[in-house]
């Protein structure tokens, strides 16, 4: 199935640029392009799209407010496409809450340089939002929008990436292997999480339900740098517990999540009985920096059975390994069941390589960590 991408956003040079990149990407053409919400509706009276790449601020309509309507009406997957300004993320944050499934941060000068180097990230993203099924995107009634129905577009199979050249590196690049020795005593338990695609809605469903007294977290979410500052402070103030960015040397309380900075590593440490995090730059493990891979190996390597591993809905691999070592070094892992993802990929990964002790929907998550 060839995907089929309708862009939208007044900017004549991300059009041209944007549809370039799609074009050559194989199982991929581009339906058309729009300059603004208005434009673009009227196009889809002709041919409805399956991936909708988006940016923000547009003349006649705003893309909060198309998006807001498109899921009312007919829940379509999205990818935000918006500037790294304060102001750019926390409107995507919004854009995120009410159904978008990716995002992807373009910068306010030489937009056409970097859209040109980002087009591996950029066929990725769209990639992983044609494999969402629209019916598990859930929109938060804090964003202002509307329930989506329950109808969902094919997912499009995941085809490979002709224009990812890079070598797709392990936790390797970042850490040794855990050895498998025996952690000693200590009261403290952390969990650690790792979600891609999806993930933004539902983590806000399992950090929303859990109380200031649960185990702290260590969380990986596939995100832009710039974008994951924003990101926790929407879900602080949502929150019974503390939602931050992590930052180097945080300590991993209970009733706190440390949230993995974008274009960064996070890493959990040991000292003495309590547990911090590193963030460390280096390159792309499993394609993505932060990784969790990097997050999971980690936790097995110096927490092992005092941790908690949680694997959630997202596209690809990222994390299954990872999984894999926290399970061998005696960590209890749960891998989030087909049925209330958005997209199968990750859990489905670590489930096939035996790294789950438990798959479980979204709902029971929350529960699971209080237990």
């Amino acid at each position: 199935m060839t995907i089929k991408v309708l862009i939208v956003d007044d900017s004549a040079v991300v059009r041209q640029v944007l549809s370039q990149v799609f074009s050559q990407a194989s199982g991929m053409t581009v339906m058309d392009v729009a300059t603004d919400p208005i434009a673009a509706m009227e196009k889809m009276k002709q041919q409805w799209p399956d991936v909708i790449v988006l940016d923000i601020e547009m003349p006649r309509m705003d893309g909060i407010t198309f998006l807001k309507q498109l899921m009312a009406s007919r829940p379509t997957p999205v990818v935000i496409c918006s500037s790294l300004t304060q102001k750019g993320t926390d409107i995507s944050m919004q854009a995120m809450a009410a159904g978008a499934v990716e995002v992807i941060a373009k910068p306010m000068a030489g937009v056409k340089g970097f859209l040109e180097e980002s087009a591996s990230q950029l066929v990725h993203a769209v990639r992983s939002a044609a494999a969402a099924r629209m019916n598990r995107v859930r929109v938060m009634p804090s964003a202002g929008g509307a329930t989506p129905g329950s109808s969902s577009l094919g997912a499009a199979a995941p085809a490979p990436n002709p224009l990812e050249t890079r070598p797709k590196l392990s936790a390797d690049a970042i850490l040794s292997a855990p050895t498998g020795g025996n952690m000693f005593a200590t009261t403290e338990r952390i969990i650690a999480v790792g979600t891609s695609t999806g993930g933004t809605q539902a983590l806000e469903t399992v950090l929303t339900a859990l109380p200031r007294t649960c185990p702290g977290l260590a969380i990986v979410q596939h995100m832009p740098e710039k974008f994951t500052r924003s990101f926790a402070e929407r879900l602080d103030s949502l929150s019974q517990i503390e939602v931050k960015e992590a930052s180097n040397g945080d300590r991993i309380l209970p009733g706190r999540a440390l949230i993995a900075p974008g274009g960064k590593h996070m890493m959990i440490k040991r000292s003495g009985a309590f547990y911090l995090v590193e963030v460390v730059d280096g390159p792309l493990v499993s394609r993505h920096k932060p990784s969790v891979d990097v997050l999971f190996r980690s936790a097995a390597k110096f927490a092992g059975k005092n941790a908690l591993g949680i694997i959630m809905t997202g596209m690809g691999d990222d994390g299954a390994k990872g999984l894999k070592e926290m399970h061998d070094c005696g960590a209890k892992t749960i891998a989030q069941d087909e049925e209330s993802c958005v997209v199968f990929g990750m859990p489905k990964e670590a489930i096939r390589l035996g790294a789950a002790d438990e798959v479980m929907s979204l709902d029971t998550i929350a529960k699971a960590i209080c237990r």
